[in-house]
């Protein structure tokens, strides 16, 4: 099922970054000049948003010059092999994550693990918008790439990749350094339909392949210098990363 692009949905951080909301998950657009770097692209339901979102700020898939993939779960390639395929869009991630977002296995929360946590409040309508938004498609990149070499990335906005594996074994942050904008994807999170906290924290236990990995990963957010965050799930935050992750853990901690 196809979701639209809602009138709020599109956040201007900067000049040139946006943080886009679509089906309960995020993506960065970071524009320079008639190009500019795609960050996640949501559910496979998103694909039409993220064209949209595209559009809203003035450019189109053709002035994407690489989609960056925080981690290969569904709620964040959705619409990677679409581009890739459809306007040879070259997709990139940590090396480590680059066999996942293949699907050569799949390190995702399991419907069994949903069933178990049914119970707890917000569950269960997430789960059900999850599989509307097409949660459990096979959407696999074809050619995903690793990065090419270590340090900044010759794309829009230089970004940094930050390996902060635990949610998955791969997963990245990603810093902006000119700009002090940390993308946090699923390390760091500032809400989630499944959780009663706002604020910057970790996601569930049953998302992460990895707890105590997502915990360590905290430490290495601590120690970046950036004071806005974009999350993956929840809105914009603006503070210190190193208070921010100081939250994270201990919300983490008291919820063990």
């Amino acid at each position: 099922m196809p979701n639209a692009l809602s009138e709020d949905a599109v956040v201007r951080v900067s000049d040139d970054v946006y943080s886009v909301t679509g089906s309960n998950t995020n993506w960065v657009i970071v524009k320079e000049g008639d190009v500019c770097t795609l960050i996640d692209t949501g559910y496979p339901g998103d694909r039409d948003a993220v064209l949209a979102s595209l559009e809203a700020v003035g450019m189109e898939p053709r002035s994407v010059a690489a989609v960056l993939v925080t981690h290969a779960h569904n709620d964040h390639i959705g619409a990677a092999e679409h581009l890739r395929s459809e306007y040879g869009v070259p997709v990139l991630m940590h090396q480590e994550e680059v066999p996942h977002a293949r699907r050569d296995f799949l390190d995702q929360v399991s419907v069994g693990q949903i069933l178990a946590q049914a119970w707890r409040p917000g569950v269960v309508p997430w789960a059900v918008h999850a599989l509307r938004a097409g949660g459990t498609s096979h959407v696999p990149v074809t050619h995903p790439g690793a990065f090419p070499s270590p340090g900044a990335l010759d794309l829009p906005g230089r970004p940094v990749p930050v390996h902060t594996p635990g949610h998955t074994r791969g997963h990245c942050a990603y810093l902006l350094p000119d700009q002090g904008i940390l993308v946090t994807g699923d390390a760091l999170v500032t809400a989630h339909p499944t959780s009663r906290i706002q604020g910057p924290q970790l996601l569930p236990d049953m998302f992460h392949g990895d707890r105590a990995g997502a915990l360590d990963s905290l430490s290495v957010i601590e120690c970046l210098d950036a004071d806005v965050l974009l999350p993956g799930h929840g809105p914009v935050h603006h503070g210190p990363a190193e208070k921010a992750a100081r939250t994270a853990r201990e919300h983490a901690l008291s919820h063990t």
